[in-house]
């Protein structure tokens, strides 16, 4: 054990500090750039779903109105079946 100590000078120490300090410095790097590129696709997706929702909203909206016009379609089509009914029977 005591010859491995031996064989750690100041010089090894250094240079493994500095070794050790560029391999972070190089994985930071990558992490930069992984995070960047995830941005990236992340903010793509996002704007594709908000196209999607967009379009979604949309064909609801257009569901909504036909819903309105058929419902007061038949509303209409009721009061005036009741007014001949009625009017009928006087």
């Amino acid at each position: 054990m005591s010859n491995v100590r031996e064989a750690w000078t100041d010089e090894c120490l250094d240079d493994f500090g500095r070794n050790v300090d560029h391999r972070f410095d190089r994985l930071e790097k990558k992490v930069d750039r992984l995070s960047r590129r995830m941005d990236d696709g992340f903010r793509d997706v996002r704007t594709e779903m908000n196209a999607k929702f967009e379009r979604v909203e949309g064909r609801i909206d257009d569901i909504n109105r036909t819903m309105l016009r058929l419902g007061g379609g038949a509303l209409v089509t009721f009061a005036v079946g009741f007014a001949g009914l009625i009017a009928t029977q006087l």
